[in-house]
């Protein structure tokens, strides 16, 4: 990528993808600007300094976790459908997993997945509620799914198909 092409969005996607491939440690300057073929320079003319690149990156992550719930309360498609493109379009984002990793020492992280799981969970509780499941721990369990295969690092579908099964489960039930 050219140097005069890079704008904060590319040193941002940048980022998301080093720290899912690499982990937070690679959220620097220095390391981010060889990934991109650029200087440090071209990263400072955009960021004041490392931690607001940190603060930009997980905005941006933030920003578009909520529109993904947007995406999908707009969505009329069957229960069953919903519930499974939620898990997904969840799975499909390597960034989520290295981000849950890289809040065990950032509070600041915590604070912002914080706030997305309670997006998630506020939609999943509904969706839920909307074919008479009303008690808000299946929406717990069904998110902790989500999260917890992905910490054990199931690859190849194997995790899409443990989630359907899960979901196949709590229509079941209702």
């Amino acid at each position: 990528m050219a140097k005069d092409t890079l704008t904060p969005v590319a040193w941002i996607e940048a980022g998301l993808s080093e720290l899912a491939n690499h982990g937070p440690q690679a959220l620097k300057a220095e390391p981010l600007a060889r990934s991109l073929k650029t200087t440090k320079g071209s990263f400072y003319w955009h960021f004041k300094d490392v931690p607001a690149f940190h603060a930009a990156v997980l905005n941006h992550w933030q920003a578009a976790a909520f529109s993904q719930v947007v995406n999908l309360l707009e969505d009329e498609g069957p229960v069953a459908d919903r519930l499974r493109r939620f898990g997904e379009e969840i799975q499909a984002d390597p960034t989520d997993n290295a981000l849950r990793a890289w809040a065990h020492s950032s509070e600041e992280v915590r604070n912002v997945i914080a706030q997305v799981d309670n997006e998630r969970l506020k939609y999943l509780t509904a969706l839920f509620s909307s074919i008479g499941v009303t008690d808000p721990d299946y929406a717990k369990a069904v998110y902790g799914s989500i999260i917890g295969m992905a910490q054990m690092g199931e690859m190849n579908g194997k995790v899409q198909k443990a989630y359907s099964s899960l979901v196949d489960l709590v229509l079941a039930l209702r």
